[in-house]
């Protein structure tokens, strides 16, 4: 007995004739009864009257709904080696910005790596709009955004993963920007600034607490990408406001909290319409598995929003 001979059989029961059958199937039908005929002789009873009208026998009645089970196991069969085989190899395309590269996906990608050796990670470091735009024109598989004051892409599926506190990154050498432990936009406008490059919603969250504050920001440089940045801080070309997360492992960076304070949300996007394949839904089991160690709040104010269990949870 074959898979295929129940395919036939379960074909013909259902339109009740065995050219349609055949039609269905896409094979001749001499193809089609040759193979009943042999399944009927090793079952050992005719499973259909063949009259003017095509029915089942008794036996036939007792073996369609044999068949449709056997047809619907192989079918979940196929499909969980088939995930399986996705999950060995395969390919990733991921995207984040450059502080959660830094804080985040460093140590996530090399578990990852671990623990799926054969699928290959292809990682996007830009700024939050340029992801989305991958995102939505199909480049990526998955991102970590920023979420915006007026909300993401309606095309994108998010889940929030982290609130993280935005302070200001200055040069461990020298004296403290503030006495008492924190420092107001209006105070940090006389100090000058490293800026990140347009695009980058860093940028664009201390463009608008200057202007809230109603003083305008002294730029030393511009246009650099987050490890410049930092690196440009450290030197003592001016300072910056940058996440918490940055902050792990840089003891040349002194972290000077605002006040008021300033927050962003991180959260994981897919696009809605496509359904996420077993290498993405593996690399957020993995994200899942490392936000619920909390290693990120060493790093400063940085709170873990949710905590699924699986990767298919935080996909949705």
């Amino acid at each position: 007995m074959t898979l295929q001979q129940l395919l036939y059989f379960v074909a013909v029961a259902d339109v009740r004739s065995f050219t349609r059958a055949a039609d269905v199937s896409g094979v001749a039908q001499p193809t089609l009864s040759r193979a009943l005929r042999t399944l009927e002789t090793e079952l050992g009873a005719p499973l259909f009257d063949r009259g003017a009208t095509v029915t089942l026998t008794p036996a036939g009645e007792a073996v369609l709904p044999l068949a449709r089970r056997m047809l619907a196991d192989a079918d979940t069969a196929r499909s969980t080696v088939a995930e399986i085989a996705g999950v060995r190899r395969g390919r990733v395309r991921i995207g984040a910005t450059p502080s959660l590269c830094i804080g985040v996906l460093a140590d996530v990608l090399r578990v990852f790596h671990q623990q799926h050796p054969g699928i290959h990670v292809e990682l996007t470091e830009a700024g939050s709009q340029p992801l989305v735009d991958g995102l939505v024109r199909g480049s990526l598989d998955i991102a970590l955004v920023i979420v915006p004051p007026d909300g993401v892409d309606p095309a994108l599926h998010t889940a929030p993963l982290l609130r993280e506190r935005l302070s200001v990154a200055s040069p461990s050498s020298r004296r403290p920007l503030a006495t008492r432990g924190s420092i107001t936009v209006g105070e940090l406008a006389r100090h000058h600034l490293v800026m990140p490059a347009r695009g980058y919603d860093l940028r664009e969250v201390t463009l608008r607490a200057y202007a809230a504050a109603g003083v305008e920001p002294r730029i030393a440089v511009e246009g650099a990408q987050m490890d410049a940045v930092l690196r440009l801080v450290e030197a003592g070309t001016g300072m910056a406001v940058v996440p918490d997360l940055v902050f792990a492992g840089r003891p040349r960076l002194r972290r000077t909290v605002l006040n008021p304070a300033l927050y962003r949300t991180v959260a994981v996007a897919r696009r809605t319409d496509i359904a996420p394949p077993p290498a993405v839904i593996a690399f957020a089991d993995t994200l899942v598995g490392h936000l619920a160690d909390d290693p990120v709040q060493s790093a400063g104010d940085v709170q873990v929003l949710h905590r699924r269990r699986t990767g298919r949870e935080l996909l949705g």
